[in-house]
């Protein structure tokens, strides 16, 4: 490859980055902290858009900075009417989902979210919550952070972490053994407390002395 072709390719990066940038700010700072599925989807297509603009040096920059301006047209236009139309903000960028409501998990919410346990105690750690009974609301919000209301307890507790025994009915064989109980001991810790049949509950847990059980959602 020649010089010209060097200098074609080191001067179009500047420009679509100097572009790109302009691009951004004008979408504004939400779009940068919080990505929506729209924003999302914007940013891929005018990071494509620029990938193939620098590789292919033929052809003019004019032709790659003009579907970005459409773009950012299309970015705005439905930024505006997203805060006139409440319908069309909530079709464009869903609802917040509540997976945790006055301590009780929500099964049929994470099941619509495609959201796990996994995924809620590793956002809870994130948090630094340690104990999934701390929480009062837990809202899956539409950039896919969970927001945390922890309960108004007093009470110090030992920092320790969610291990849940029981998911969906099933019993957790490795977190028995890493707690260092047995199914026998469980089985009849919680028949003592009323719960006979571990198909009706959805997560266990027993964290600093303590048993956090929470039943699966009657109507499913």
């Amino acid at each position: 490859m020649d010089f010209y072709h060097y200098f074609t390719i080191g001067w179009k990066t500047v420009v679509l980055y100097l572009v790109i940038l302009v691009i951004f700010r004008f979408m504004g700072k939400r779009e940068i902290g919080k990505l929506s599925v729209l924003d999302l989807v914007i940013f891929i297509m005018i990071g494509e858009l620029a990938a193939v603009a620098i590789e292919n040096h033929k052809e003019p920059i004019a032709h790659t900075i003009e579907p970005m301006v459409i773009l950012l047209g299309i970015q705005v236009g439905f930024a505006l009417i997203s805060l006139k139309v409440p319908k069309f903000r909530q079709l464009i960028d869903g609802t917040p989902s509540i997976i945790i409501r006055k301590g009780k998990i929500d099964e049929k919410a994470m099941k619509k979210q495609r959201y796990n346990f996994d995924d809620l105690l590793m956002q809870l750690r994130q948090k630094d919550i340690n104990n999934i009974a701390d929480v009062e609301y837990a809202i899956l919000e539409t950039s896919g952070e969970l927001s945390v209301i922890k309960k108004d307890n007093k009470k110090k507790q030992k920092k320790t972490f969610t291990l849940p025994l029981i998911i969906d009915g099933e019993i957790s064989q490795e977190n028995l053994a890493n707690q260092n109980v047995s199914e026998i001991w469980l089985r009849r810790e919680l028949r003592k407390r009323g719960y006979k049949d571990l198909q009706q509950i959805s997560f266990c847990s027993f964290q600093d002395g303590e048993f956090f059980i929470d039943l699966k959602d009657e109507k499913e």
